[in-house]
């Protein structure tokens, strides 16, 4: 017996529908996705951060922070807010002229449903003591928020893997 039209197509309706509704195996793993619009907008603004901080343009480098930021830096130190984050990396800035940091996302995950994101990846820094060059990194991992049409860093924390060049390196925090 062979199959009417109309019945063959109750029958691969519903099929089509699914088959047209299947996701990427990229977008699978629930509530995350590979939205690459918005991984790129947190990695271009992750880049004006850097720029700013090689500038040492502490507005610049504050526009991505939120307002309740927290911050766990390579020394464990804990600045609470923006403000102070923003104060911390401004005495960095004048007592170290050539103090630089920057930041590489290795991963960038969007969990759209929520508006917020995951970054992580290497970080770099250097500066000269009176005894040498440092230059410290190690990995990072931020969270991002979508507020008011953009990104905002809401944590970040800094581990330590390395560091040469300065007495600087052998004193634990």
């Amino acid at each position: 017996m062979v199959p009417r039209p109309r019945a063959l197509a109750a029958l691969l309706g519903p099929l089509l529908v699914l088959n047209l509704s299947a996701r990427p195996a990229s977008a699978q793993t629930p509530g995350v996705t590979a939205t690459r619009p918005m991984e790129d907008l947190i990695r271009r603004r992750r880049e004006s951060s850097n720029v700013a901080i090689a500038l040492h343009d502490t507005a610049g480098f504050a526009a991505i922070l939120a307002e309740g930021l927290f911050v766990v830096s390579s020394t464990s130190a804990h600045d609470a807010s923006k403000r102070e984050h923003v104060r911390s990396m401004a005495e960095w800035f004048a007592a170290r002229p050539d103090v630089t940091y920057r930041r590489t996302p290795a991963s960038v995950r969007v969990f759209d449903a929520w508006g917020m994101a995951s970054e992580s990846g290497s970080w770099v820094g250097s500066w000269t003591e009176a005894d040498g060059k440092v230059v410290i990194g190690g990995s990072y991992f931020a969270k991002w928020r979508y507020r008011g049409g953009d990104w905002f860093v809401e944590s970040e924390t800094y581990v330590p893997e390395h560091c040469t060049g300065s007495v600087y390196c052998s004193r634990v925090p």
